[in-house]
């Protein structure tokens, strides 16, 4: 088995055997290598203490990035290599971190400490694949496995339970049954993990291939990191739109959306305002009434909690907001929704519609599917004739007005706001002498 290290990774590892050391690439690029991937990081691990790794490669920038784990990063050619010291863990307090790290001479050691088999492979060109947890078995069969005891690898770092989901909803695998297991099993430990950390495995895990899977079998473990969840599990509908209850919906949502971290999010959240929503009418249909604006405000929590930054927060609530409003086919219609919300959440916005549509009953599915269908040609020709839909898009602007004597700042914005309104609803058309000729008369 051939992998094709960049020059400069090589060039690592031979001038560390010349000097009388083992070395590998390791990890992640290895892992990506065999799935014909092309990695965005090399990492190598090597038998050299790291003062011997800064003495070999003094010729070079090196940078004691973690030197108190037998980590230091080369620069070669303008990228970084991290080159990290064969090692074992001690103890972990915090479950997160080693409170210790003891460096060993022993490849085998170092690669009992790694989270999964598959991220446990080692490569070098003299020596070839060294694969001491059948990583690459378990890579062909599409499995993501603990190396050794499962438990001790979370309790380790709990983060892992995380990464185990995010690396079999990305690659499409499945999680081994023991390491599945234990996953269930030690779940409340994510509530010692940061919020941040937690944040940059959700993003990717939503994003994955494998996501529907992911979120039926492993709702338990999302519901320690979003309680607000769990009122959604098995809350049946009760509506002829829908056929399958909340969660559910939201799963086959969230996979038919197009895999953009935005629009994920606010599928994944868009119904979790229905179970505190719910009333039922006399004929036993329910009713989920203000539900996105009630939902809404609750993802704002979540998300603040999880650490997202305010444009991610605003965006997704927004979406989660006006989820469920009608919009109109007509012409002025849409361009009053791209001017309140912009073009790229218009766009948004009808990503999670359609999603959302394909998560119902088949009540009226053809019906729903085409008046989208007819919103986005309407769409795409408001920006084809370039049709005024903002201010920016007007032929006029605040100096126009001073121009002709309107000085008061409050009603220049107030008669800009009239003349917009005016000209989407295709009573003036965005011609400057017009539209001044508009203004005057008010």
């Amino acid at each position: 088995m051939i992998i094709n290290l960049p020059i400069d990774a090589e060039k690592i590892i031979k001038r560390l055997e010349a000097e009388g050391h083992e070395a590998y690439a390791v990890g992640g690029c290895i892992r990506d290598s065999l799935l014909g991937e092309q990695p965005q990081d090399w990492d190598i691990c090597t038998s050299a203490q790291p003062e011997e790794v800064m003495v070999c490669f003094k010729d070079y920038p090196v940078i004691a990035t973690g030197i108190k784990h037998g980590t230091v990063t080369v620069r070669l050619n303008h990228r970084s290599y991290e080159v990290t010291t064969y090692r074992k863990d001690g103890v972990y307090l915090d479950n997160r971190r080693p409170e210790s790290v003891a460096f060993v001479s022993s490849l085998k050691e170092d690669a009992a400490r790694r989270d999964f088999t598959i991220n446990a492979m080692a490569y070098n060109s003299a020596k070839g694949l060294v694969d001491y947890y059948q990583g690459c078995s378990d890579l062909k069969a599409g499995i993501i496995r603990c190396v050794g005891n499962a438990d001790e690898r979370f309790r380790e770092d709990a983060l892992r339970i995380i990464r185990a989901m995010r690396f079999a909803s990305v690659l499409g695998f499945v999680i081994e049954k023991d390491t599945a297991l234990s996953m269930h099993r030690n779940k409340e430990l994510l509530n010692r993990v940061s919020r941040e950390r937690i944040n940059v495995e959700l993003c990717k895990l939503l994003r994955g291939k494998g996501i529907k899977h992911i979120l039926r079998e492993y709702k338990d473990i999302l519901a320690v990191i979003m309680p607000e969840l769990t009122p959604m599990f098995g809350f049946q509908q009760n509506n002829p739109h829908h056929k399958y209850d909340v969660w559910e919906h939201t799963v086959i949502a969230v996979d038919s959306s197009i895999n953009e971290t935005i629009i994920r999010l606010a599928l994944l959240l868009h119904d979790i305002g229905k179970p505190e929503c719910y009333t039922c009418d006399s004929n036993g249909i329910g009713h989920f009434y203000s539900h996105g604006e009630f939902g809404a405000e609750m993802v704002r929590k979540i998300l603040k909690n999880l650490k997202f930054d305010n444009l991610t927060v605003n965006n997704v609530c927004q979406l989660v907001k006006y989820h469920d409003a009608d919009i109109n086919e007509s012409n002025q219609f849409i361009k009053k929704w791209l001017n309140k919300i912009g073009d790229s959440q218009f766009d948004r916005l009808l990503q999670v519609k359609y999603a959302d549509v394909m998560g119902q009953s088949d009540y009226q599915r053809e019906k729903k599917l085409k008046k989208l269908e007819n919103i986005e040609k309407m769409k795409q020709q408001v920006f084809q004739e370039s049709q005024c839909y903002s201010l920016k898009d007007l032929a006029v602007n605040g100096r126009d007005l001073i121009e002709i004597g309107i000085q008061d700042g409050k009603k220049i914005g107030e008669i800009l706001e009239w003349l917009l309104e005016q000209v989407i609803e295709n009573r003036l058309e965005n011609k400057r002498g017009d539209l001044i000729k508009a203004a005057k008369s008010i």
